[in-house]
């Protein structure tokens, strides 16, 4: 073997090493996908802050489960979900070299079937948009750790506050790559819960007449 076929070979061994490496190093990035300003915040978010080269960007729809046996309903959702993931998707080209999937299924509103997503794509992180109706909420109402449910790092966006005009800031005009606006990064392990009023217990007088016993006494008299 001359000269020349061992430098040939010793090019594509580093090669193969190379692509081996950015392999090794693709990270699984899920992004929940709702109708909501905060899932978008959160995305813009990601592809400023935490996707680097290499990184697999999941979007994640899951529609409402319908009590109606009409499959034609369930088109309608699927399809309507696949339309708003694809306005997320819009969002991410706007940024070179970024791979995107799409994943749309059915499941409940209480977060079981995110986590189970979650998991089966092996993510390394899970980024969220934390509303007043996320299901967040509801998982660690359900569960004493959370965190346990999607065995990954998971990041919760806020939405940036309205500014006095009423108006919202405009995340991408102001985003620069730095975490410069106004969000809450938020580990899951310390997620807290909204203020919820007590429910109300109906007030009543006698709850339970057999429960009441009344025995006359004699008074003793000394």
């Amino acid at each position: 073997m001359t000269n020349l076929d061992n430098k040939k070979v010793f090019r594509g061994t580093k090669r193969r090493k190379k692509r081996k490496k950015v392999l090794m190093d693709e990270r699984k990035i899920v992004v929940v996908v709702e109708d909501v300003e905060a899932a978008r915040t959160a995305l813009q978010w990601a592809l400023h802050n935490l996707v680097r080269y290499g990184d697999l960007i999941t979007l994640l729809h899951v529609f409402p489960t319908t009590r109606s046996k009409s499959k034609k309903k369930t088109r309608l959702l699927r399809l309507k979900g696949f339309q708003l993931a694809l306005s997320f998707k819009d969002i991410c080209n706007g940024f070179p070299n970024t791979k995107v999937e799409i994943i749309v299924t059915e499941g409940d509103e209480e977060g079981k079937k995110i986590s189970s997503m979650v998991r089966e794509i092996g993510a390394s992180a899970l980024v969220v948009g934390l509303h007043d109706h996320s299901f967040l909420y509801k998982l660690a109402m359900a569960h004493n750790n959370v965190s346990n449910s999607f065995n990954c790092r998971v990041l919760a966006v806020k939405q940036p506050p309205s500014s006095p005009s009423g108006t919202r800031t405009h995340a991408v005009s102001v985003l620069d790559g730095s975490t410069n606006m106004d969000f809450s990064q938020i580990e899951i392990a310390g997620l807290h819960l909204p203020d919820l009023p007590p429910p109300k217990i109906p007030y009543r007088i006698c709850p339970s007449p057999s429960a009441i016993i009344w025995r006359s006494r004699k008074s003793r008299r000394k």
